[in-house]
C-alpha cells in the first residue's frame, strides 16, 4: 500500500481507495489500521527517512515498520521483526526529537519550512498540521436545527463525542471516524461533512433571499449546499467549476439537500463566455480558488510532498485569472470574497492586495464585522478571515470581502436599468447551457453515492472529492 502511495502519480486517498479495491478480502479493522498507518508516515515522512537511512533491508519497509509502529500495536510489530531491525527500531524511537532540525522534526520541505517559520507563533502552527483533525460535520439549515440533531448524535454515537463547533452556528464536531452513510440523518440530507472554516466562509458571503450568487470553484458542492439553504432555496446559485467529473460527484448531495436554486454549469476555463454573459449581474461572487491546501494538511499531509514552490508560482498566476474574470460578475454594490485553504501570504493576502491596486471600483470588507451576527464568538486580527488548525480547530483557511463600489452619478443606475433586459437573456443562455451540462452530469453521476466510507478506509473514488473543508472519510484529502 505504501509503495503504491509514494509514486505520488495520484494522491494519497485515491491510491489507497484503489489499493483497497484490489484486496477485497481485508476486514474493516485491517483497513483502518493500514489506512492510518499510511497516514501517519506522510505526516512524518522526512524524519522516518531520516531514521531510515541508518536502517537495513527494503527503504520502504522501515517506513512501514515506524508507521506500524507508531499507531498500532508496538509489540506485535517488533514480534515480526529480524534481530538488526529491532535494534535499529531501538535505537531511532530512542532519539530526542528536539536534537533534530526543525525542519526533519515537524518533517517538512525545505520551501515550506521557511514560509512557515515566517508567520507568526509558527511553532504551535507547524505541530497542529501534523496532528490528525476531527471530523465536522454541518446541519442542513433547510431541514433539521442543531441542537436537536446534537441530541440524537450524542445519545446514538457518544463514543464519538458529539459537541457544538466553537464558531459555526450548524456545526457538530465528532471525535474518530463514524460510519456517516449508514447514518439515516445523513441518507435524508439532514446532515453534511464540512469543516467548520468552511461554513464559517459561506457565513461570510452572507447570500440573501432571491439574491444571484455565483459559486465560481464549486467543486463537489460543500459551499454551494450551505448557500443555497441560506437563500432557503430562493434567487439563483450558479454552481461553476471547470470539471464536470466535480460537479457531477455532487448531484447526490444535491438530491439529499432538498435544495431547487442550485444551477451547476461546467465551464471552459475562467474566460468561458457563459461567464461573460453574467458581467456585472450577480450580488455575491465566491472564488474559492485552487490553492496549494498548506491549510488542509492535518488532513491531507501529502500534499506537502506533492506541491513545490514551481506548481505554488503557477497556482498564484491561476488564482490572478480567476479572480479578474470573477471580479466581471459583480453587480454594483455586490460583493466578491476571495478564499483559499492556505496559509501562505502569496496566495493570499498578497493576492488581495494586487487584486486592490488593480482595481479601485473595489474596497475591502472587515470580514468580522460581517460574521459578527452569525458568529459572536470569533474574535479576528485584522480585516480578513485568517484560521488557523492550532487558535480555532479548523482547517487553515483564509478569506477577504470585496466590495464594488456603487457609480456615484445617476449614470450607474441607468446602466443598471438597461442591464435588466441584458441579465434575463444571459440568464436565458445560461440556463439552456446548463440544462445541457446536467444531462451530461447525470450519465456521469455515479449511484449510490455517499460522503464516506467504512471508518478508517480511504473513500471511494466515487465518493465526493472534497473542497476545502470537506472531509470524505479516513484521513482524506480536502484540498
Amino acid at each position: 500500500m505504501l509503495e503504491t502511495v509514494l509514486t505520488w502519480e495520484y494522491p494519497a486517498d485515491a491510491s489507497l481507495s484503489h489499493w483497497l479495491r484490489a484486496h477485497p478480502k481485508l476486514g474493516v479493522r485491517d483497513r483502518a489500521e493500514l489506512a492510518e498507518a499510511v497516514y501517519d508516515i506522510l505526516r512524518n515522512l522526512r524524519r522516518y527517512r531520516q531514521f531510515g537511512e541508518s536502517g537495513v533491508g527494503h527503504a520502504v519497509r522501515r517506513l512501514a515498520i515506524l508507521g506500524l509502529y507508531n499507531t498500532g500495536n508496538a509489540e506485535a510489530v517488533k514480534a515480526v521483526l529480524t534481530p538488526p531491525e529491532q535494534e535499529w527500531l531501538a535505537r531511532v524511537t530512542s532519539i530526542d526529537l528536539d536534537t533534530l532540525p526543525p525542519a526533519v522534526r515537524d518533517s517538512l520541505p525545505d520551501w515550506l519550512d521557511e514560509r512557515l517559520a515566517l508567520l507568526p507563533d509558527a511553532q504551535p502552527l507547524r505541530e497542529s498540521l501534523n496532528q490528525q483533525a476531527d471530523l465536522d460535520l454541518r446541519v442542513n439549515p433547510m431541514k433539521a436545527e442543531r441542537d436537536e440533531m446534537l441530541a440524537a448524535l450524542v445519545k446514538g454515537m457518544p463514543q464519538h463525542n458529539p459537541r457544538p463547533t466553537p464558531y459555526s452556528p450548524w456545526g457538530i464536531r465528532m471525535s474518530g471516524r463514524p460510519p456517516l452513510n449508514r447514518w439515516p440523518q445523513f441518507e435524508h440530507g439532514l446532515i453534511e461533512v464540512q469543516d467548520e472554516g468552511s461554513q464559517l466562509l459561506a457565513a461570510l458571503v452572507a447570500p440573501k433571499r432571491g439574491e444571484m450568487v455565483i459559486d465560481f470553484c464549486a467543486g463537489a458542492g460543500g459551499k454551494t449546499l450551505l448557500l443555497g439553504a441560506l437563500m432557503r432555496s430562493t434567487g439563483r446559485l450558479y454552481a461553476f467549476d471547470v470539471s464536470a467529473a466535480r460537479l457531477a460527484r455532487g448531484k447526490p448531495r444535491l438530491a439529499r439537500s432538498g435544495l431547487s436554486n442550485v444551477v451547476p454549469v461546467a465551464i471552459d476555463g475562467e474566460n468561458d463566455v457563459r461567464v461573460k454573459r453574467l458581467a456585472g449581474k450577480a450580488q455575491r461572487v465566491l472564488v474559492d480558488a485552487p490553492c496549494s491546501g498548506m491549510g488542509t494538511l492535518r488532513r491531507n499531509p501529502d500534499l506537502k510532498w506533492r506541491q513545490s514552490v514551481q506548481a505554488l508560482h503557477e497556482l498564484c498566476a491561476l488564482q490572478k485569472r480567476i479572480l479578474e474574470s470573477a471580479a466581471r460578475c459583480v453587480a454594483p454594490g455586490g460583493r466578491l470574497i476571495y478564499a483559499t485553504c492556505s496559509l501562505l501570504p502569496e496566495e493570499n493576502e498578497e493576492q488581495v492586495r494586487a487584486f486592490l491596486a488593480r482595481h479601485p471600483e473595489f474596497v475591502q470588507r472587515d470580514a468580522g464585522e460581517i460574521l459578527a451576527a452569525r458568529a459572536p464568538d470569533l474574535t479576528l486580527d485584522g480585516p480578513f478571515l485568517k484560521l488557523r488548525p492550532d487558535v480555532h480547530g479548523t482547517d487553515g483557511f483564509f478569506a477577504a470581502v470585496l466590495e464594488r463600489v456603487k457609480p456615484a452619478s445617476g449614470k450607474g443606475g441607468a446602466e443598471a436599468a438597461a442591464g435588466v433586459a441584458a441579465a434575463a437573456q444571459a440568464e436565458a443562455v445560461i440556463e439552456a447551457a446548463s440544462a445541457a451540462a446536467s444531462e451530461t452530469l447525470d450519465e456521469q453521476a455515479p449511484g449510490g453515492e455517499t460522503a464516506d466510507a467504512e471508518p478508517g478506509e480511504a473513500p471511494d473514488e466515487a465518493a465526493p472529492v472534497a473542497d476545502a473543508g470537506e472531509q470524505p472519510d479516513a484521513p482524506p484529502r480536502d484540498a
